[in-house]
C-alpha cells in the first residue's frame, strides 16, 4: 500500500519546470523578460541546435549584486513584489521568482552578473536543480548573462517531444519578435548556430519605429497597415491594423500586448475577430500589432503558468472598447491601392478619400421585406436601367482621363463590361476592374445593416413559446439581461431555476437556430462573467443579411448599361468596406498606367 510522502525539492522543481519551461522559446521568453525588468537597453540571444544544446541571453541591465545571486536561483525569491497589494498591481513582466529555478531544474545553468558599483562580475552555476554554494569572480560587463546548456537533460521524456532545431529556433524567433514589438525602445539581436536571424535597434522616433516594424513584421505588412491610437475612460489602444485585403492563411501576424505583456486572450481575440468579420472570409485571419494599456489593478496577470493569459475585472467594457475602436477604424480605412504579386495588377483596396458618413440613398438596393425581383425582372438581353439610379451617363460625364476627377470619383467612369462579370472603368491612375456581383453584394449588405439599425431588430412572436433548459447561472443571466435580448429581437421569460420560455425571435433568423444561439450566447456570457457576447445575436442577424445581399446582388451575365455601371461605381465610393464583399473577397483592383506601359513596352 502506498503512503503519502513529501516530494523532494528537486522533483518539485522539475514538476514546476514542466509548467514554465515548455520548450527553448519559453526559456528565452522568461530570461528576456527578466532582462527587460532589469532595465536592459540591449538584449542579445544566441542559440545552438535550436536552443536544445545552448541558450545564451545577455543584457546590459542593472545586474544582480553578489550577495543576491544564490537567491536568484531559489524558488519564489523575487525583488518585484513583497505583498498581495503588489501582486494585484504588478507592472513588471516577471514577479513569481520561479523562472531561473525552473530552468535550473532541467538544464545546466550558469548565471553571471555585475552591477555598476562592483569592480568585476560574479558567476554562479548549477544543474538539475542544484546550485553551487558560492559565487566565484568572473569577467562580466555591467548586466547579466545566463547560459543554459543541455536543456531537458534531466527529463529525457520531455526532450523527445521537441521538434527539429530549425523549428525550435523559429519558435524562439517568434517569441523574441513579440517582445521586440512590445518594447521598441530596446535593441534585440538573435542568432542561431552563428547565423543572424534578428537585429533591431531602438526606435527613437516615428520613422525609426516604422523601420523597426518592417524589420520585425515585414515591409509588406507596413505597406498594408495603418497606425491608429485612441483613449477612453482609462483604456488606451494604439498600434497598426492591416487592411482586410492583407489577410493571412494563418494567424501568424497577430501581436497583442496588455500593459506591455504579450498575451493570447480569448476575450480580446473574439473582439478582434468580430471587428474584422464583415471584411474577411471565414478561412482568413487579420493581421495587427496592437498595445492595450489600462490600470494594472484592473487586470489579473497571475492566471497562467507562462503569464500568456489575463483576466479583466470589467471584461465586457474591455471587449466593447477593443471591438468598437477596431471596427470603427476599419470602416474609416480608405488607403491607396497597393501592389500585389502578379504582372500588371494592384491589390483590392478602398477608394482613396476622406472618411465620410454613409448617407446617400442606395437606390440599387431592394429594401428589407421587398422581393429582389422587383429590381431585376427584365430579361438580361434588354439591358434595363435601374429606376432611381444616379443620373450618370457617357453623354453627361465624359470618360477621358483629363475629365476624370480622382478626388470626387476615385473609381473613375465605366467604359465596358467584360464577360458579363467585370466592369472596366478608367480613372486618372489607369484601369479599374470591378467584380460587379461582389461589389453590389457589399453595397446591399451595408444598406441592409443601416436599415436594421435605424428600425431596430424586428422580431416575430411565436405561436407556441419554446421551452429551453439551461444551467441556472445562464438562466439568471438571461433574466438579468432580458432588455438587451429584447432589443436584439429575443423575448424570453424565466419559468424556473434553469428554464426559459422563448416567446419571440428575430424575424430574420430561422426558428430552429434561435435555441442554439441563445445557449451559445448565454453560455459565453456566464463563462466570461460579463454580457459582452450578447452582441453575437446581432452578429447572427448580420450573417442573415449577408446571405440576403448575396442572393439579391447582380448575377453574372447580366448586361448593364454604362449609366448603371457608373451608378454602381458611385455607390461603391459611398459604401464602407467597399473593397471586399461580404465573404472577404476583393471587389476591385487598380491597374496602373505605368504597368500597362510596361506590358506593351511603351517608352522604350
Amino acid at each position: 500500500m502506498t503512503t503519502i510522502k513529501q516530494l523532494p525539492e528537486v522533483l518539485i522543481n522539475q514538476i514546476k519546470a514542466g509548467e514554465v519551461v515548455e520548450r527553448p522559446a519559453a526559456v528565452v521568453k522568461e530570461l528576456v523578460e527578466n532582462a527587460l525588468d532589469a532595465g536592459a537597453r540591449r538584449v542579445v540571444v544566441e542559440l545552438e541546435q535550436g536552443g536544445l544544446r545552448r541558450i545564451l541571453v545577455r543584457d546590459d541591465g542593472r545586474g544582480i549584486p553578489r550577495e543576491e545571486l544564490p537567491l536568484a536561483l531559489a524558488r519564489h525569491a523575487t525583488s518585484k513584489i513583497a505583498s498581495l497589494d503588489d501582486l494585484e498591481r504588478v507592472a513588471s513582466l516577471g514577479f513569481r521568482g520561479e523562472a531561473l529555478a525552473s530552468i535550473l531544474a532541467v538544464s545546466r545553468l550558469s548565471l553571471s552578473s555585475r552591477t555598476a558599483v562592483e569592480p568585476h562580475g560574479w558567476r554562479l552555476g548549477g544543474e538539475g536543480g542544484l546550485a553551487s554554494a558560492e559565487p566565484v569572480p568572473a569577467a562580466q560587463a555591467q548586466g547579466t548573462a545566463v547560459e543554459v546548456l543541455d536543456l531537458f537533460f534531466s527529463t529525457p521524456a520531455r526532450r523527445k517531444f521537441m521538434k527539429s532545431p530549425g523549428t525550435e529556433a523559429r519558435h524562439v524567433e517568434t517569441a523574441l519578435r513579440r517582445l521586440a514589438l512590445a518594447r521598441p525602445d530596446v535593441a534585440f539581436a538573435l542568432s542561431h548556430d552563428g547565423r543572424r536571424l534578428l537585429d533591431v535597434e531602438p526606435a527613437e522616433d516615428a520613422a525609426a519605429n516604422e523601420r523597426r516594424l518592417a524589420a520585425v513584421c515585414g515591409a509588406e505588412f507596413l505597406a498594408n497597415a495603418i497606425y491608429r491610437e485612441a483613449e477612453l475612460g482609462g483604456l488606451r489602444l494604439a498600434g497598426w491594423i492591416a487592411l482586410p485585403s492583407f489577410s493571412r492563411a494563418q494567424p501568424d501576424l497577430q501581436f497583442l500586448t496588455v500593459n506591455g505583456r504579450g498575451v493570447r486572450d480569448r476575450l480580446l481575440g473574439a473582439a478582434l475577430r468580430r471587428a474584422y468579420a464583415d471584411a474577411l472570409h471565414s478561412t482568413r485571419h487579420p493581421a495587427f500589432v496592437l498595445a492595450l494599456t489600462l490600470d494594472p489593478a484592473a487586470v489579473d496577470v497571475n492566471v497562467h503558468p507562462q503569464k500568456t493569459e489575463v483576466r479583466f475585472r470589467e471584461a465586457a467594457r474591455v471587449h466593447d472598447f477593443l471591438f468598437g475602436l477596431v471596427h470603427r477604424w476599419l470602416r474609416e480605412l480608405r488607403p491607396e491601392p497597393e501592389h500585389h504579386h502578379g504582372v500588371g495588377f494592384g491589390s483590392a483596396a478602398e477608394p482613396a478619400r476622406e472618411p465620410q458618413p454613409y448617407a446617400l440613398p442606395l437606390s440599387t438596393a431592394p429594401r428589407l421585406g421587398e422581393p429582389p425581383g422587383r429590381y431585376f425582372a427584365a430579361p438580361a438581353a434588354s439591358a434595363p436601367t435601374w429606376a432611381g439610379l444616379a443620373e450618370v451617363s457617357r453623354a453627361a460625364v465624359p470618360a477621358p482621363p483629363g475629365a476624370t476627377s480622382p478626388v470626387e470619383h476615385p473609381l473613375g467612369y465605366a467604359v465596358a463590361q467584360l464577360h458579363g462579370i467585370f466592369i472596366l472603368a478608367q480613372n486618372a491612375r489607369g484601369l479599374i476592374v470591378v467584380d460587379m456581383h461582389a461589389a453590389h453584394e457589399r453595397v446591399l449588405y451595408e444598406r441592409y445593416k443601416r436599415e436594421l439599425a435605424e428600425g431596430g431588430v424586428p422580431s416575430q412572436a411565436l405561436l407556441a413559446p419554446v421551452l429551453v433548459n439551461l444551467p441556472e447561472d445562464e438562466a439568471e443571466a438571461a433574466e438579468t439581461q432580458s432588455a438587451t435580448l429584447l432589443a436584439a429581437g429575443l423575448q424570453v421569460d424565466r419559468s424556473g431555476p434553469g428554464q426559459l420560455l422563448v416567446r419571440a425571435t428575430p424575424a430574420l433568423l430561422p426558428s430552429e437556430a434561435v435555441v442554439d444561439l441563445l445557449r451559445q450566447v448565454l453560455g459565453r456570457s456566464s463563462d466570461s462573467g460579463s454580457h459582452a457576447h450578447l452582441g453575437e445575436v446581432l452578429d447572427a442577424q448580420h450573417r442573415v443579411l449577408a446571405e440576403m445581399a448575396c442572393k439579391a446582388a447582380i448575377k453574372a451575365n447580366r448586361v448593364m448599361s454604362l449609366s448603371e455601371m457608373n451608378a454602381l461605381l458611385r455607390d461603391m465610393e459611398q459604401t464602407e468596406l467597399a473593397g471586399q464583399c461580404n465573404h472577404g473577397r476583393p471587389t476591385w483592383v487598380q491597374v496602373e498606367l505605368a504597368e500597362l506601359d510596361r506590358l506593351f513596352l511603351r517608352g522604350r
